[in-house]
């Protein structure tokens, strides 16, 4: 008769203890719960704390109350000019409605991803299609990021979401118009590089000339002035035999003669034919030069 006792006494202090974890549960500051019972929201419990709910009958349901990122790559898009890019985008949202959150998508992130999804991708092509890449790359870069925030913000506030942000973190071409804009570009720089050349080239012949004419007024300038030095170079030379011939005619005549016969005489092969009583050995055979030697 004890040991039962003892036994029913464990099993109501057991089933005391179970009731009293399962009425018990405890919501941090991360999150957000939803007490359910039957299928039906009772209530949400939005501050952190320790909370009570019936056991057995009521369920918990949390949902994230943190600043949640989504990231979307290689979303194809379309420019005005008709050339396709792939967009990389970073979604920032917020639960800000448990009870719509878990009425529309049974609370499951996934499910409101793939809807974020689907909306993010009508926002990016009909942003993008009423501009140029050049324009998604620059000035309006900010003005689309906000419209597309504003397109996604409308699925998104029936889910029981906030959309607080939509970034735009890569734009690049497709290997397609990746190789039509190279070979734009190759074909562009080739252009501007024969332009190049021809200004480059017609700027060298330019300069050449000015070079060529600068040197043959140079060249003729120094040549006239070396003939007006040479030419008052020869005055003064003759001058001055002028003078000496005036002084001693004698001398300038021994003087004279002196210089032409080494003159006369250069190289191996040199021949002379002359008259034995020439006057141009006079001072060989009369140093005074009187033909007296001749006579004898």
């Amino acid at each position: 008769m004890g040991s039962t006792i003892r036994v029913i006494t464990l099993l109501i202090l057991a089933g005391a203890a179970f009731i009293g974890y399962s009425s018990v549960f405890v919501v941090d500051e991360r999150e957000k719960a939803l007490v359910v019972q039957f299928g039906q929201i009772q209530r949400t419990i939005s501050e952190p704390g320790l909370y009570f709910k019936l056991p057995v009958i009521e369920e918990l349901v949390y949902v994230e109350d943190r600043l949640l990122f989504v990231e979307s790559r290689d979303k194809t898009v379309q420019v005005i000019d008709g050339r396709r890019y792939l967009v990389d985008a970073i979604t920032m949202l917020r639960i800000i409605d448990p009870q719509k959150f878990r009425e529309t998508v049974q609370a499951s992130l996934p499910r409101a991803r793939d809807r974020i999804e689907t909306r993010l991708d009508a926002a990016l092509r009909q942003t993008y299609g009423k501009r140029s890449f050049e324009a998604a790359l620059s000035k309006d870069r900010q003005q689309m990021m906000d419209e597309i925030r504003d397109q996604v913000k409308n699925e998104a506030r029936d889910l029981g979401i906030e959309i607080v942000d939509v970034r735009i973190r890569r734009t690049d071409l497709t290997d397609e118009v990746l190789k039509d804009t190279y070979e734009r570009m190759s074909a562009e720089r080739f252009a501007e590089a024969a332009q190049l050349r021809a200004i480059g080239d017609a700027q060298r012949r330019r300069i050449r000339a000015e070079a060529e004419r600068e040197a043959v007024e140079l060249v003729s300038k120094a040549r006239r002035e070396s003939e007006i030095i040479r030419g008052e170079g020869d005055a003064e030379r003759n001058k001055i035999f002028a003078d000496a011939f005036q002084r001693d005619p004698e001398f300038f005549a021994f003087y004279r003669s002196m210089q032409a016969y080494p003159n006369s005489l250069k190289g191996n092969d040199t021949t002379l034919v002359l008259t034995p009583d020439s006057e141009f050995f006079r001072y060989l055979k009369d140093p005074e030069g009187t033909g007296a030697a001749a006579d004898r």
